[in-house]
């Protein structure tokens, strides 16, 4: 005859695995529902945009279901990200996002939502260099130039997307670490700043590989150094700054796939299968690669690991240089 104490725990694990019935069903059930919603935290044109748009018609292929890119910008990814939390954590419902989101936390105030506990990482898509790059027609032939300036107290004037954009925090990260200063201008995205750098306006600007390449390929702009710890092949005779004096420096751009943290743990893991078997079709692989993006991937851990040591980082920086949002 069973004792009191084991059919109480026979009865406790028999009710958990009631409780567990409906989630599982749910889970298995995905996505028949309906269609999926990447949603893209930046305007159309951008690369966060052409990352949902490269992702998306393959992810549907292997799942059986329309997966529809919906643009949602504002606040650095934020107004993106917050709406698709806002969403039932159903499985039905991501965000694509940039390097932004790993600034966000510590840069903006009253933020809707925390980027570390309410927020599960799917997957990190990939990493790429930023290129600091300077026009043609002006002082600065090397990275060198650039550097002996700053020792010489010029004013070393560059551009990048924004205040608080990675290319901001990496230009502070480097004067801090080596006690130069540079004198940043903020602009209101690629568009523009790529248009004062070719007209010689801004002598220096900070960008992704994506945005720069069109402008450095048509030699309007020079390239100087790039952030990654190891050259681009892009751009194989270019320097890393860690290589041209400052060891260790590091600042990669990267792009991710998000879901709600409330998401069911099953459904998490196999958007994170379906994505890795993504981003391992040579046809996607190759125009990833063809926007300077080296391709991560990975389990979630990994993407968690990576984002939050971002989240880390930047959190000091903005900290220590005292960095406010536009």
């Amino acid at each position: 005859m069973l004792s009191i104490q084991t059919m109480t725990s026979r009865l406790q694990q028999l009710l958990c695995m009631v409780a567990l019935l409906p989630t599982l069903a749910f889970s298995q059930a995905w996505p028949t529902k309906q269609p999926i919603k990447l949603v893209a935290v930046f305007p159309p044109g951008g690369s966060v945009d052409q990352v949902a748009r490269i992702i998306a018609p393959v992810l549907s292929q292997q799942l059986g279901q329309s997966v529809i890119v919906e643009n949602k910008g504002g606040a650095s990814g934020v107004i993106g990200t917050a709406s698709m939390l806002s969403a039932p954590a159903d499985g039905y419902t991501f965000a694509v996002v940039f390097d932004t989101h790993g600034v966000n936390q510590s840069l903006i105030p009253n933020m809707p939502y925390d980027s570390k506990k309410d927020i599960v990482p799917l997957i990190l898509v990939g990493t790429s260099a930023m290129v600091l790059t300077s026009n043609v027609g002006n002082e600065y032939k090397s990275f060198a130039d650039v550097v002996a300036a700053a020792k010489a107290k010029k004013t070393v004037s560059f551009g990048t997307i924004g205040n608080g954009s990675l290319g901001h925090l990496a230009m502070a990260l480097l004067g801090r670490n080596s006690n130069l200063e540079f004198n940043h201008i903020p602009y209101k995205g690629g568009g523009p700043l790529m248009t004062d750098a070719v007209a010689g306006h801004v002598p220096l600007a900070m960008g992704t590989v994506f945005l720069s390449k069109p402008h450095i390929d048509n030699k309007r702009i020079r390239p100087l150094a790039v952030t990654s710890l190891k050259r681009v092949p892009e751009f194989p005779d270019v320097p890393t700054i860690a290589e041209a004096g400052f060891p260790g420096f590091e600042a990669p751009a990267w792009w991710a796939l998000l879901g709600s943290a409330k998401t069911p743990p099953e459904i998490v893991k196999r958007m994170n299968d379906e994505l890795n078997k993504v981003l391992q079709n040579p046809e996607i692989s190759q125009r990833l690669s063809a926007q300077g993006i080296e391709i991560s991937g990975g389990s979630v851990d990994k993407a968690k690991n990576f984002i939050d040591k971002q989240i880390d980082t930047w959190a000091k920086v903005v900290r220590d240089n005292g960095i406010k949002p536009d």
